[in-house]
């Protein structure tokens, strides 16, 4: 048998698998919240498709996590705001449509915020409201308009606000506003997209009604693809005794590096007007932009607002999937899941600031009985390693290297179930990591879903940690301490997740320092049926 005859076999072998996987849930249509390739620990909607997270914010105890949502169907179309509520950021529920298409007006992407001061006047019993501000898309013209609804029961009924449209510039494309209280100077700062010109322009309000424009930021970075969903806040630097920065995020609907939709960031000042990035002259290039995931499936991430000033995170989330095939990602009933939320921070290295990503805190919560190993070789490692099986496909696994060598490539093998395997490689000479998912399962609704996608790495002082998350239908990979992350999708055609590790020749001497490996338990939302 030719080897390119075996491959065929292998990969017709994949499809069949997984088809008869789908199959079953397709018999029956009502959610479970475990059917084939249901993430167990990442947020989905119950049925319907999903896609940009909106309006994140903390009130009362409770994680709003709003989402562009079809709830007529599970692909793109009639955007509402979903809805849902967390106590600790892993555990979700589940509640009623929160702004609903109506009068030929999508609600496309945008924000909320807590009205402390009740600048808006919505506010009843001295209570401050909550209030959204989104993109009307109106569906029998080309136009884009900003719009404010409110709520004074804890987020659960919204009314939409009679006077809107709050701001209108007569732009078919002018969207995703992100509004947030700017405290020096006293108002409200909206980031607000100009996709089509690559810009993302800044507008202040005394009162979220009424705007004034202050500047505009770009074209610079990445500007291959629509520029979509702008954030803007501070971040702490590491070390750094509480200094922050200021990070400007500008999501693109395609040019990543893994191909498709991504998200790039700037590091800067903000002054309550102007944004200004950090170069010599103060004027944005190309070369000022970074990339905050490197994988294929990291999108329209923005941050919550109102996270108490005594917990003190920056906290975000994104969507996990790409604008590349997401419509065609054959789950039933739901379609796309968001990332874990992150925790922010800011290192400074030898090229620059750059953001760190890490799980949020509470994403140990998950964690069952661990088993941990110290002081190995990477042939010990292995063995270790391949005594411990997921049958659920759920882990979470942490490698510490000491005397990483500049020469050869470290392999990890995440092997799903019977058949398949996605690799994540450290090619040490290279200084770059690579996730491979080309042998990983289904990936025939589109050409370009299984492949080999990369980041840089950089290596210091011998040094390399590796942090993954493995959830039923995805990776996330966080290494050296969260500076480059790599999130992508995968397929596996039958449940089950074991571990590998290998070392070229150029590469065999570098030391395992640690090793820790935990199973993860599902966080399925209250009421539905328990794991079998």
């Amino acid at each position: 048998m030719s080897r390119s005859h075996g491959k065929h076999r292998i990969l017709r072998l994949i499809s069949l698998l997984a088809l008869a996987w789908v199959s079953r849930a397709a018999a029956d249509p009502a959610p479970t919240f475990h059917e084939p390739w249901r993430p167990q620990f990442h947020f989905t909607a119950p049925d319907t498709w999903m896609n940009d997270p909106n309006g994140m914010l903390f009130y009362e105890g409770e994680y709003h996590l709003f989402y562009q949502n079809n709830p007529f169907g599970n692909r793109w179309g009639h955007m509402s705001w979903g809805h849902a509520v967390s106590r600790d950021l892993t555990h979700w529920e589940h509640l009623p449509l929160a702004l609903a298409e109506a009068d030929g007006v999508m609600i496309f992407s945008g924000s909320a915020v807590v009205d402390w001061k009740n600048t808006s006047g919505f506010g009843q019993r001295g209570k401050p409201p909550l209030v959204a501000i989104y993109t009307g898309h109106h569906t029998t013209k080309p136009l884009q308009q900003q719009h404010i609804a409110y709520s004074n029961d804890r987020g659960r009924t919204w009314t939409k606000f009679t006077g809107n449209p709050v701001l209108d510039i007569g732009e078919a494309d002018f969207r995703d506003p992100k509004v947030f209280w700017h405290e020096a100077t006293g108002r409200w700062v909206m980031a607000v997209s100009w996709p089509q010109k690559r810009k993302v322009r800044f507008y202040a309000s005394p009162d979220l009604k009424s705007w004034t424009h202050l500047s505009d930021f770009g074209p610079a970075g990445s500007t291959t693809g629509i520029w979509e969903c702008p954030d803007l806040f501070p971040v702490k630097a590491e070390g750094r005794g509480g200094r922050s920065r200021w990070v400007l995020v500008v999501n693109v609907g395609s040019g990543a590096p893994a191909g498709g939709s991504g998200t790039q960031y700037f590091v800067g000042e903000f002054d309550g007007a102007r944004f200004v990035p950090d170069t010599a002259s103060g004027v944005p290039t190309k070369g000022d932009a970074h990339w905050a995931d490197f994988g294929p499936d990291f999108y329209a991430a923005v941050s919550w607002s109102d996270v108490p000033k005594r917990d003190g995170r920056r906290l975000w989330i994104g969507w996990m999937s790409n604008w590349t095939y997401a419509n065609d990602v054959p789950t039933l009933p739901w379609r796309s899941a968001m990332t874990l939320p992150r925790e922010l921070a800011l290192r400074e290295t030898p090229e620059g600031w750059r953001l760190l990503q890490v799980p949020v805190r509470e994403t140990r919560g998950l964690r069952g009985p661990g088993s941990s190993l110290r002081g190995a070789t990477v042939p010990g490692a292995d063995a270790w390693l391949g005594q411990r099986r997921f049958p659920a496909g759920l882990a979470e696994l942490e490698l510490q290297f000491e005397q990483v060598p500049r020469a050869g490539v470290l392999t990890l093998t995440c092997r799903h179930g019977s058949i398949g395997e996605t690799r994540v490689e450290a090619d040490l000479g290279a200084a770059v990591l690579r996730v491979d998912r080309t042998r990983s399962g289904r990936s025939d609704f589109n050409p370009g879903f299984a492949a080999v996608h990369q980041a840089p790495l950089r290596l210091a002082d011998g040094r390399l940690s590796l942090r993954l998350l493995a959830d039923v239908s995805s990776l996330e990979v966080f290494a050296q301490g969260g500076e480059t992350v790599m999130t992508g999708l995968v397929l596996p055609a039958s449940p089950g997740l074991t571990f590998s590790l290998a070392a070229t020749e150029e590469a065999r001497g570098l030391r395992v320092a640690s090793v820790a490996l935990f199973p993860l338990k599902p966080s399925v939302p209250p009421g539905s049926p328990s794991r079998p």
